[in-house]
């Protein structure tokens, strides 16, 4: 069990009221902050700027962590608004991603996961893609096939040179 520092005496008390709730649905999920920075869009230091009142959570973090809880959703609505209103710290961290109502607990760190599977997939386009251009393109070793004017394609030992001779 984490023994918190006590908040800040300035913190008003909607934001404490936060701040308390957030703790305890931190305590009830059993994870450590590196778990639930895991499981989240926020980083661990981010946490324990939350979770100790120096910081307003963004509204997702607060509903991200009200649900890997299994937390009253309306009422956590509830607490953050009333805590942004009263908050003496000014506006509260950019948010790290939009989260939707009807999102689930996230399993893994989802932003580095999404950028990781598009590089691979892109890479591996490109390179199918460079494979596909290589192997069309017309083979110019050795002369074996010879570009006319016109920008056709002759078999090997003919000539590519128009013929003074109009008979075949």
């Amino acid at each position: 069990m984490t023994r918190w520092q006590p908040l800040p005496a300035t913190l008003p008390r909607e934001a404490r009221q936060l701040v308390e709730h957030l703790r305890v649905l931190k305590g009830r999920t059993g994870l450590s902050l590196a778990d639930l920075a895991r499981r989240t869009a926020y980083s661990k230091s981010s946490w324990q700027r939350y979770l100790s009142g120096d910081r307003l959570p963004p509204r997702g973090a607060a509903q991200m962590l009200s649900r890997l809880a299994g937390g009253d959703q309306t009422r956590m609505l509830a607490l953050w608004e009333l805590a942004e209103q009263t908050w003496p710290q000014g506006p509260p961290e950019p948010t790290a991603e939009a989260v939707p109502e009807s999102a689930g607990p996230v399993e893994s760190p989802v932003g580095q996961r999404r950028w990781r599977t598009a590089a691979v997939a892109a890479s591996a386009l490109a390179a199918v893609l460079a494979a596909g251009l290589l192997w069309a393109l017309p083979r110019r070793a050795g002369g074996a096939v010879a570009a006319r004017p016109g920008g056709e394609l002759s078999p090997p030992g003919r000539s590519t040179r128009p013929s003074r001779d109009p008979c075949p």
